[in-house]
């Protein structure tokens, strides 16, 4: 495939401590790493041990809500309204409804959320977007990086999800199918249901969660 373009223009989605290590593997970028190191060493006790609570590190389930993980708002219970049409999307854990505990034990549980026109969807996905919101695993199927774009594709003039390690693009209307770049294979998606404004999680993952392991 065609190399990736300088010029499109990038817009996050939120912060990421797996960005700085899978972006550039420079003097800078190692730099970078040592210090998020350091920081995360830093670390309140009491976070970590939100982290390994029961179920903390269980896949998603169905019924369970999604709050935000990242910014002000982290830990808030996302709701229909506060997905704009196009973009930008959320990042999200979910969370258990019954016992309260966000299930962020694993990095594998982190979603991405955007809302999108169910006109555009295919059917398969349409089928599990309620109102047009899609929800995808965030981690990339190439090397494990998280999805941390939402760009104008290589290859179109729509926005897509862009993994910046290695260039992948995924197209959420399109089930995640991958669009451009070297992953094998489409992001899982997460099935949803909306009622009175409030999102949850209709079925567990379809697809595999994260990088193909060799065999």
């Amino acid at each position: 495939m065609s190399e990736s373009n300088p010029n499109a223009s990038v817009e996050p989605i939120g912060e990421s401590e797996h960005s700085a290590c899978c972006a550039n593997p420079t003097r800078r970028a190692l730099l970078t790493a040592l210090a998020s190191c350091a920081c995360l060493a830093a670390i309140d006790p009491a976070a970590a041990d939100d982290d390994e609570q029961p179920g903390a590190s269980d896949r998603p389930q169905k019924a369970d809500q999604l709050v935000r993980a990242e910014g002000d708002k982290a830990g808030e219970v996302i709701k229909a309204d506060d997905l704009t049409l196009g973009g930008p999307p959320i990042r999200a854990w979910p969370k258990d409804p019954k016992s309260a505990v966000v299930r962020k034990g694993s990095r594998l549980n982190e979603v991405v959320l955007v809302k999108l026109d169910p006109n555009e969807l295919d059917d398969t996905t349409r089928a599990r977007a309620p109102d047009g919101i899609v929800c995808y695993s965030v981690i990339c199927s190439h090397a494990g990086c998280p999805i941390t774009a939402w760009v104008k594709e290589e290859q179109g003039d729509k926005n897509v999800f862009k993994c910046l390690c290695h260039n992948s693009e995924y197209d959420p209307r399109q089930n995640a199918q991958v669009v451009f770049g070297p992953a094998p294979r489409r992001l899982a998606a997460l099935p949803l249901t909306v009622a009175d404004g409030a999102i949850t999680v209709a079925a567990p993952f379809v697809g595999k969660v994260g990088v193909q392991q060799g065999g």
